[in-house]
């Protein structure tokens, strides 16, 4: 077995005075030994951060993890072996909770292997940068994309005590169901092909979904979304009819908003700047959805960072509409459904599978038409 124990400095780097607070631990998995001692040598320098274990292929890693605790995988994807993209699920069960960072030159934005990874399980990626650039912004993206791992879900654990995981606050409007839309950020596409695995493949109303992904990402998860769910998928553009059934997604550089034109319903793209400062966001999406259809339309909020979603939900809510949030457990990071339970907007705090099963539940007992 390649991967070796690690000892970390970080509590000596914390330095006299200083609170240091219980650092992330790493494991990198790559099989270049250049790749695993730069990328050592970056994170090392960040008293953030512990390096558990290094190994050299993902069987190596999988065994590793036997044996070690670590909250971050960073992951190559092109090893010998099965490789990391078909390990993604072994790692993570393996890892116990921990989080997957793809760096991978296959990680490029727009690459189908990117957007699988995700499906996958993987929780975020980087592309490696080729020979000799392994420094500067890289360096900076990089030690930025761990910290937002590694500290998300412990923001307020030494400011408050523990509170009991908050309830569904209202209960789901019993009318017709006309429109769906979802939104999510980190995590976001492995919990999106979990809930769309379970949700009947008929449930008659269009379907909505913004993911906080770059615009060249966009064709490729349409398209692999399209295969994940059984559905048409295609990215907004400006009028796009929204059809029963059909997925209309958010492109990366506008708001996806609902409209309605001589009775049917549309997509209008916004790009302005929302105070999320997300784009695109989830609020102009629910909040549209509230104005337009009322009780008529569902929200989902899943997995993601930040707050996006909130302001959206409490229009949403406001309009007589109703919203349903992740459950804690099953995010990859729970901020998003978070602010939206703890608002008591939620009608509905529950995995992915369950959330679809939901909303199939409500086709299923709307009246005769």
């Amino acid at each position: 077995m390649t991967g070796a124990l690690a000892t970390s400095r970080a509590s000596e780097r914390a330095g006299p005075g200083r609170q240091a607070r219980r650092p992330v631990k790493l494991m990198i998995v790559d099989d270049s030994m250049v790749a695993r001692a730069v990328l050592s040598r970056m994170i090392d320098a960040d008293g953030n951060f512990e390096i558990a274990a290094i190994a050299g292929t993902a069987e190596d890693a999988i065994e590793a993890l036997g044996q070690v605790m670590v909250d971050i995988v960073l992951l190559d994807l092109e090893m010998p072996g099965a490789g990391g993209l078909k390990s993604i699920p072994g790692i993570l069960e393996a890892a116990k909770g921990a989080k997957v960072l793809i760096v991978s030159s296959l990680a490029e934005d727009g690459a189908e292997e990117t957007v699988a990874a995700l499906a996958l399980g993987a929780h975020d990626t980087l592309p490696k940068p080729g020979t000799g650039r392994f420094n500067g912004r890289f360096s900076e993206v990089l030690l930025s994309k761990l910290r937002e791992l590694g500290y998300a879900d412990r923001s307020s654990i030494a400011a408050k005590p523990a509170a009991a995981a908050p309830r569904p606050a209202l209960a789901q409007s019993d009318e017709p169901l006309r429109l769906l839309a979802i939104g999510a950020s980190t995590g976001g596409i492995h919990a999106l092909g979990a809930f769309f695995e379970a949700l009947p493949k008929r449930i008659g109303v269009p379907i909505l979904v913004t993911q906080h992904l770059p615009p060249a990402f966009m064709t490729v998860f349409a398209r692999q979304l399209s295969a994940a769910a059984g559905r048409e998928a295609v990215v907004a553009e400006d009028g796009t009819r929204l059809l029963p059934d059909r997925i209309v997604v958010a492109p990366g550089e506008a708001h996806l908003m609902v409209d309605e034109v001589n009775g049917r319903l549309v997509a209008r793209l916004l790009k302005t700047k929302v105070a999320s400062g997300c784009l695109p966001s989830v609020d102009p999406m629910l909040a549209s959805a509230g104005a337009i259809l009322g009780a008529g339309a569902l929200g989902v909020v899943l997995t993601g960072m930040g707050r996006d979603g909130a302001e959206g939900a409490r229009r949403l809510v406001e309009a007589g509409g109703s919203v349903m949030a992740q459950d804690e457990a099953s995010s990859a990071i729970w901020g998003m459904p978070r602010a939206v339970a703890e608002a008591g907007l939620a009608c509905a705090i529950l995995p992915p599978d369950k959330l679809a099963r939901r909303v199939g539940a409500r086709v299923e007992d709307a009246p005769c038409k």
